[in-house]
C-alpha cells in the first residue's frame, strides 16, 4: 500500500507541506507541478523552490511572490501585528477564484473543503457566521497559492494512505490583528479537535490554521510512524530559525502490513448465557471490532466463567466500549493499548471445475500463505456429494499452481 507520513513534529504551514510534497517529485515531476501552479491563472503569483537548510539540513523553502514581492512570515500568519494590505476575501470569493483556475475539478473541490474548514474554524472563533467571515491574513493570493499547491501535489503523487504524527502547535503567544492570542490560536485549535497535539519548548506558532486545515482534510489516522519502505523523503522548510530544524518531513513509500495501535478489552463473565455471548460477539464484529474470542476462565467462589476479549482500532475505541456495557453483564472492563502487526491480504477469484472459487492471498514480512475460500469449497462439495477435503485436493494442494 502507497503510504504517505507527514512528521510534524514543528507543526506545519502551507508552504511547508508544499516544498515537502514537492521534494517527492521526481525531477520531472517537479517541473510539471511548477509548470501547472504558475499557469493555473492565480493573478500575480509566482511559485519558485529554492534550497534552504535548517540546522545542517538542507530541504526546499517555495518561495511564493506576488506582483514580484515575498510575504513576511507568512506561513506563521499570526505573528504579524497588523492586518496585510491584501483585500480581504470572504468564502464565497475564494471559491470563486478557485472555480476559475486550470487545475482538475479534483483539486478544487479540496481546495474549496480546506477552506470550508478555515471558514467553519474563524466562525466559531469570532461567533460569525460563516458567510459573514472575512478571510484577512489566510485570504491572500500567497495562501491560496499554498492550499492549490498542496491539494495539486496530493492529486499528483496519489498516495493509497495518508498518515500523520500528532501534532506540535508551538507555545506562548502571538500577535495579529485582533490582538495578543494564546498558542495554538482559537482557529487552529478548533480545527484540530480530535486530533492528538502537543506543545513543546519553543515560544512560537508552529502550525497555522491553513496547515491545520490541510492535515486535517487529507489525512487518515494521526499516529506513530508505520513500518514503510520508504521510496522518498521530503524536507519542507519554514523561514525561522529554531534550536530544531525547522521543516515538515514527508515520507513516501510502500506500507509492510498493518502495524496500527489497537485497543484491547477483557471482562469476565459468569451469568450470561452462550447464546447472549454468540449474540454480543455477532454486534461487536458487525460495528468493527478487529478480533472478538473467549476464553474459560476461574472467577470467584470457584464459579466457571467466560473471558471476553475483543480487539478494536483506537478509533473505534469509546463505541466499542459502550457495546460491551450494552450486550453484556460486566460491571468492569480491562483496556489495553497494543500493536497489532498483520500481513497484507488480497483475494483472487479463479476459474475452476468446480466454477468460480475465490483464493485468499496473505503476504508480507517475507513469507507468503494461500488458502481457499471455506465457503466456495463447501458450496462445491454439497453440489457434488463429496467431502471437502476432496475438494481441496482436486483444486490442488498447491494453490500457487492454479
Amino acid at each position: 500500500m502507497k503510504t504517505l507520513y507527514f512528521d510534524c513534529q514543528m507543526g506545519a504551514a502551507g508552504d511547508m507541506l508544499t516544498a515537502a510534497l514537492y521534494e517527492l517529485l521526481d525531477d520531472e515531476g517537479r517541473k510539471e507541478f511548477l509548470d501547472k501552479i504558475n499557469n493555473a491563472g492565480i493573478q500575480g503569483v509566482t511559485s519558485t523552490a529554492e534550497p534552504s537548510v535548517k540546522c545542517g539540513i538542507t530541504g526546499t523553502h517555495m518561495k511564493v511572490l506576488v506582483d514580484g514581492m515575498e510575504e513576511q512570515d507568512h506561513h506563521h500568519h499570526h505573528d504579524h501585528k497588523e492586518e496585510h494590505h491584501h483585500d480581504h476575501a470572504d468564502m464565497h470569493g475564494i471559491e470563486h477564484i478557485i472555480d476559475d483556475l486550470k487545475i482538475p475539478g479534483s483539486v478544487k473541490e479540496d481546495a474549496k473543503q480546506v477552506y470550508g474548514l478555515i471558514a467553519e474554524a474563524e466562525s466559531h472563533a469570532h461567533g460569525k457566521p460563516v458567510t459573514d467571515i472575512h478571510f484577512h491574513e489566510v485570504g491572500t493570493k500567497d495562501a491560496v497559492a499554498d492550499v492549490v499547491s498542496v491539494c495539486l501535489l496530493m492529486d499528483m503523487l496519489r498516495p493509497d494512505r495518508v498518515m500523520s504524527s500528532p501534532v506540535n502547535v508551538g507555545s506562548g503567544h502571538v500577535h495579529c490583528a485582533h490582538g495578543v492570542l494564546p498558542v495554538p490560536a482559537p482557529a487552529t485549535a478548533y480545527i484540530l479537535r480530535d486530533v492528538p497535539i502537543y506543545q513543546g519548548h519553543v515560544k512560537s506558532e508552529l502550525c497555522t490554521p491553513t496547515g491545520a486545515a490541510l492535515l486535517k482534510h487529507f489525512t487518515d489516522e494521526f499516529t506513530d510512524m508505520p513500518i514503510i519502505r520508504i521510496e522518498s523523503t521530503g524536507y519542507g522548510m519554514g523561514r525561522k530559525d529554531f534550536e530544531q530544524a525547522n521543516c515538515v518531513r514527508a515520507f513516501l513509500g510502500e506500507s509492510l502490513g498493518d502495524a496500527g495501535r489497537v485497543t484491547e478489552f477483557k471482562c469476565t463473565l459468569d451469568d450470561m448465557t452462550p447464546e447472549m455471548i454468540g449474540f454480543a460477539e455477532e454486534v461487536l464484529f458487525r460495528e468493527g471490532a478487529l478480533e472478538v474470542y473467549t476464553l474459560s476462565a476461574g472467577m470467584k467462589k470457584s464459579r466457571p466463567g467466560i473471558e471476553l476479549n475483543v480487539m478494536c482500532k483506537e478509533a473505534d475505541r469509546d463505541k466499542i466500549l459502550k457495546l460491551i456495557f450494552k450486550h453484556t453483564t460486566t460491571l468492569g472492563i480491562r483496556e489495553y493499548t497494543s500493536r497489532r502487526y498483520t500481513l497484507d491480504r488480497r483475494i483472487e477469484e479463479r476459474d475452476t471445475e468446480y466454477g468460480k472459487v475465490r483464493l485468499k492471498i496473505s503476504e508480507g514480512y517475507g513469507v507468503k500463505r494461500q488458502k481457499w475460500e471455506y465457503e466456495d469449497i463447501s458450496r462445491a462439495a454439497r453440489e457434488r456429494g463429496c467431502s471437502v477435503e476432496e475438494i481441496i485436493t482436486g483444486l490442488g494442494n498447491n494453490a500457487e499452481d492454479r
